[in-house]
């Protein structure tokens, strides 16, 4: 089956439909990352909206750049063969919230919009600007043909939260604060004829004026990965979006296709849960036809924050790619769901690598599951041993030395299964980030294992 063939509509439901490449978690090898673009395309996908992180090669500072950033020369192949396939290129750099890339590098903490916390820029001081603006021409210095530029600007949980910026925010408002920092940068992005992009969630307490002033300059992408944003809550609520609309402002829309499981306390998952995926992008799509959107983004997160663990490499999510790809052009479901978007991978050459990997991953949340399960199997097995007296007989030792040896073939178990992701994303991603993954699922269960053996000898 061609890709072709899951399309139905003539004239896309949305113009512009965008795919997020989250670089600061398992960031593709420079091959795999020109790759991926052949892969939007035939699905679709209109835009590419790159968040850059650490993996762009900073002039600014280099000590921002991961262990595998890409070279000057990878950022201008991706933007060429990119502008060949008809992609347009959003590049994305934090101005706000989730700057933890830079703030933690010594020299930049005075940034900072609390000294013990380094999420968050300072929106009083002028360094702050200043740093920001620096990112983005650094960026612009290779990919200087964009026409859209997202800033991010959004989660500063702290926003407001020192006490020079609490005063201001009596004095003027949350909007005035933010446009202080903010609107210097996106007066120099309009000037040189680049519409810039926010996230909503900072502006839905702020002013008429405000929102007016910001809708002159720069464009707002709301966001929400659950549900309808009819029956929303917190940010992602379609009140907030019509009132957005009121006071002039472009909008566009992000679902995900990957990384949105931390929703539901899935916070390490290895897979995308697909009927969510569904049903948030359809929900999105009958909200940009209704309030006349300019696009919707399907986000792919790699971490859902800078700090955290890394989630669902690209690799292993193919069908929900591919999936979104379909509703967000022809705002339907495909004929055949998601498994003719798994066979229609086939005419890619991409078919039996995303199966390997869907199986590795499977495998890989099953041993991590079921080894935990056991872990407090054993854990309240031992306290029991503890509390009661009558419990450490011999056999009852000996039954606590079973369980401890079944846990032992959950780590023998994780072995194998460390294996079998190796080999499934052998060329996809670098070696340092595959096993970053694999440490963090399955070592922790092995310390465990380790520290329980010890304790059950000692019962």
């Amino acid at each position: 089956m061609n890709l072709d063939t899951l399309f139905t509509r003539s004239k896309p439901a949305v113009g512009k439909r965008g795919v997020h490449l989250d670089l600061k978690g398992l960031p593709p090898t420079p091959q795999r990352f020109v790759e991926l673009l052949r892969l939007f395309a035939a699905a679709r996908y209109n835009v590419v909206l790159v968040e850059w992180e650490d993996s762009f090669p900073w002039t600014v500072d280099e000590r921002f750049r991961s262990p595998t950033a890409y070279s000057p020369d990878d950022v201008r192949r991706f933007a060429r063969v990119a502008a060949d396939l008809g992609l347009e290129l959003i590049p994305l750099v934090q101005c706000l919230g989730h700057m933890e890339t830079p703030l933690s590098v010594h020299g930049f903490e005075h940034l900072r919009e609390l000294p013990d916390n380094e999420s968050s820029l300072n929106p009083i001081d002028p360094g702050s600007r200043q740093l920001v603006q620096q990112m983005v021409d650094d960026v612009l210095s290779l990919m200087p043909d964009v026409t859209h530029f997202h800033l991010g600007g959004d989660e500063s949980w702290i926003f407001g939260k020192s006490p020079q910026t609490a005063e201001y925010i009596a004095a003027h408002g949350k909007g005035a604060l933010y446009l202080l920092h903010v609107e210097p940068i996106l007066d120099r992005l309009v000037s040189s004829g680049i519409r810039p992009i926010l996230w909503h969630d900072m502006m839905v307490e702020w002013d008429d004026a405000a929102l007016v002033r910001l809708g002159q300059k720069c464009d707002l992408m709301t966001w929400g990965y659950a549900g309808h944003p009819d029956n929303g809550n917190g940010h992602c609520r379609t009140e907030y979006f019509k009132r957005f609309k009121a006071n002039g402002i472009s909008l566009w829309g992000a679902t995900a296709y990957k990384g949105a499981e931390h929703l539901n306390e899935r916070h390490g998952a290895d897979r995308p849960v697909l009927s969510e995926r569904q049903e948030n992008a359809l929900a999105w799509m009958e909200i940009a036809n209704r309030l006349n959107y300019v696009g919707v983004i399907a986000t792919a997160w790699s971490r859902w924050n800078t700090s955290a663990i890394q989630c669902v490499p690209i690799d292993a999510a193919l069908d929900a790619l591919v999936l979104l790809g379909v509703i967000l052009h022809d705002g339907a479901l495909p004929a055949g769901g998601v498994d003719a978007c798994i066979d229609a991978l086939d005419s890619l050459g991409e078919k039996a690598r995303f199966v390997a990997c869907r199986a590795a991953m499977r495998r890989l949340t099953n041993v991590r599951r079921e080894g935990w399960l056991h872990v407090q199997y054993v854990r309240e097995q031992i306290t029991l041993a503890r509390l009661d007296k009558r419990r450490t007989s011999a056999s009852s030792a000996s039954t606590g030395m079973k369980c401890v040896s079944q846990l032992e073939n959950f780590v023998k178990e994780s072995d194998s299964v460390a294996n079998e992701v190796r080999a499934s994303l052998h060329g996809l991603l670098e070696a340092v980030w595959i096993e970053e993954y694999l440490a963090t699922r399955l070592l922790p269960l092995r310390e465990e294992y380790e520290t329980l053996r010890r304790d059950a000898f000692q019962s």
